[in-house]
C-alpha cells in the first residue's frame, strides 16, 4: 500500500471506530498529506511501516519553521496516533514517534465577554430581515446553552425538549448530552420557528434540522463566524471574537455565579475535567478584583 492508501485506511478507522468528526479527521489527514508530500519533495521513498524517527525528525523540523508551538503539537499528536493506529492494526511494532516529544505549551486563556457585551451584540441584529429573527435565536443558543459551532449547526428540531427544559446535544465524537434551556432562549427559537423557518422551501434532508440559510439548507461554520464578526464590528467591540467566544463567556458567568466545576464540565461535554478547569484561572482574575473592592484590609 502507498501512503495515500494508509491515509483512507485510518481515516475510516477514526470515523467508524473512535466516532470522530469530519473536521477532527481532515485535520489529521492533512497532516499526513503534509508528512507524505515533504517525502516526496525530499525524493524519500519510505512507506509508512517501515518510516523511522530520524525521518520523522527532519519533516518535524522543516515543519517548526513555517507553524507555530501549537500547530506544531497537534501536527506531532496526530502523527502519534496514526502510528499507533498502525500498530493496532499489525502494520508495525513499534512506534517512531514514542521518543518526539511536543513543544510544551502555556495554557491559553479564552476570552470572553461581558454580559454587556452579549447584550449589545444581540441588540444590534437587524430584526426586520427573516435572517435576524435566525441570528438572535442562534446568538441566543450559544451563549444561553454553551454549544459548539458545530453542536448549533447540527440541532436538529427532535432534539428540542421543551417541555422538560432541555435540549440533545450530540457533541464530539458523537457524544451525546442534555443541555438546559431557559424558558427566553426557547421562545427566541419558537419565534424563528413559527415566524420565519415555516415559510422556507426547506430542501430534502434538512426537514429536522433548526436552523437553515435563506435556501433551506442547513448552515455552514463559517456562516456563523461571519455573523458573529460582522455583528462585533457593527457595535465596535476592540475584541477577536468568534462563536467559541460565546461558549467561553457561557462557562464563565456561570463560574462566577456560583455554579460547580462538574455541572459545567457536564454541560459542555468535556470529557475531562481538567479542561473545564481553565475557566478556574478565569474566576481567580474575578475573585482578586472582589477582594480588592470588597475587602476591609484591600488597602
Amino acid at each position: 500500500m502507498n501512503w495515500n492508501s494508509y491515509i483512507k485506511s485510518f481515516q475510516s478507522y477514526l470515523k467508524i471506530e473512535r466516532g470522530l468528526s469530519k473536521n477532527t479527521i481532515a485535520n489529521y489527514s492533512f497532516d499526513l498529506e503534509r508528512l507524505s508530500k515533504f517525502m516526496v519533495e525530499n525524493e524519500i521513498s519510505i512507506s509508512p511501516e517501515k518510516i523511522n524517527e530520524e525521518t520523522i525528525q527532519q519533516f518535524i523540523y522543516a515543519v517548526s519553521k513555517e507553524v507555530n508551538a501549537r500547530s506544531q503539537a497537534r501536527i506531532i499528536s496526530g502523527l502519534k496516533s496514526f502510528f499507533s493506529y498502525l500498530i493496532f492494526e499489525d502494520y508495525r511494532t513499534d512506534n517512531p514517534m514514542e521518543l518526539i516529544e511536543a513543544p510544551r505549551l502555556g495554557r491559553k486563556l479564552p476570552d470572553t465577554l461581558s454580559i454587556e457585551d452579549i447584550d449589545n451584540l444581540i441588540a444590534a441584529i437587524d430584526l426586520s430581515t427573516p435572517e435576524g429573527e435566525r441570528n438572535r435565536a442562534i446568538l441566543e443558543t450559544l451563549y444561553g446553552c454553551g454549544l459548539r459551532v458545530s453542536e448549533i449547526i447540527t440541532l436538529k428540531i427532535s432534539d428540542l425538549f421543551f417541555d422538560e427544559g432541555f435540549i440533545k446535544i450530540t457533541g464530539k465524537g458523537n457524544k451525546q448530552r442534555f443541555v438546559p434551556i431557559a424558558n427566553s432562549t426557547q421562545k427566541y427559537i419558537e419565534l424563528y420557528r413559527n415566524s420565519i423557518r415555516n415559510h422556507l422551501d426547506i430542501s430534502k434532508g434538512f426537514e429536522d434540522t433548526l436552523f437553515l440559510n435563506r435556501r433551506g439548507k442547513q448552515l455552514t461554520r463559517a456562516m456563523i463566524f461571519t455573523i458573529i464578526k460582522t455583528l462585533a464590528i457593527k457595535i465596535n467591540l476592540q475584541k477577536n471574537i468568534s462563536p467559541h467566544t460565546l461558549r467561553h463567556s457561557f462557562a464563565t458567568h456561570l463560574l462566577e455565579n456560583g455554579a460547580d466545576l462538574r455541572s459545567i464540565q457536564m454541560m459542555l461535554g468535556h470529557e475531562s475535567i481538567t479542561t473545564t478547569e481553565i475557566y478556574v484561572h478565569l474566576e481567580r482574575k474575578h475573585l482578586t478584583q472582589i477582594i480588592n473592592k470588597f475587602h476591609p484590609r484591600k488597602a
